[in-house]
């Protein structure tokens, strides 16, 4: 059993923002593997699907991004999941706007939800999913840009990375993280 567990804040305000990519993207792989309608519980939003027959929790967790380690850490001690199983999704200032990128671990970089997620598992060393977002402009503050909606001219490419984020989520869970970030990760400079 794998989770995918895509951030982002609950509440319409917050829909459309640049913050809000994990909750779109796992939006994305409800309706291609058809789930239905989600469950609240485990401070998340959650279905469960089959896919390549492997079982897969698609979650949104409702604790608001800077508390998400609770929704994630309240899902794998329920479903018994280790690490290796857990893929988190969320957006990223350090990368250009549409490009996406696996990693096997790493720093939160300031990433509040990513910060909730180690501090709650106490390490850093699971798999995450980043969509570029790019640096926001330089008289704007980084918390402010990630809660503002995607302006035209990104969201061409925001759209695609969403989608392409879900491919790479679904091939995550058929092949492994190796075999996903081997194909999109292509043409960024370090494998981690």
């Amino acid at each position: 059993m794998y989770l995918i567990a895509g951030l982002g804040n609950p509440g319409k305000k917050y829909e459309g923002s640049r913050h809000n990519l994990g909750f779109r993207v796992v939006e994305s792989l409800s309706r291609r593997l058809k789930t239905g309608r989600p469950t609240q519980k485990h401070k998340a939003l959650y279905t469960v699907a089959d896919y390549k027959s492997k079982q897969v929790i698609l979650a949104q967790p409702l604790t608001y991004m800077n508390r998400s380690g609770l929704a994630v850490i309240e899902l794998l001690r329920n479903y018994d999941l280790e690490l290796p199983n857990l893929l988190v999704v969320f957006d990223d200032l350090d990368l250009p706007p549409g490009a996406i990128r696996l990693r096997k671990k790493g720093g939160s970089a300031g990433h509040r939800g990513i910060q909730s997620i180690i501090d709650v598992l106490g390490t850093a060393e699971f798999p995450r999913l980043r969509i570029g977002v790019g640096k926001p402009p330089s008289f704007s503050d980084g918390a402010e840009y990630v809660l503002q909606q995607i302006d035209a001219n990104d969201q061409t490419l925001i759209n695609e990375a969403v989608e392409r984020a879900a491919e790479a989520a679904l091939l995550f869970v058929s092949d492994g993280l190796d075999a996903a970030m081997n194909i999109y990760n292509q043409g960024l400079s370090s494998p981690d």
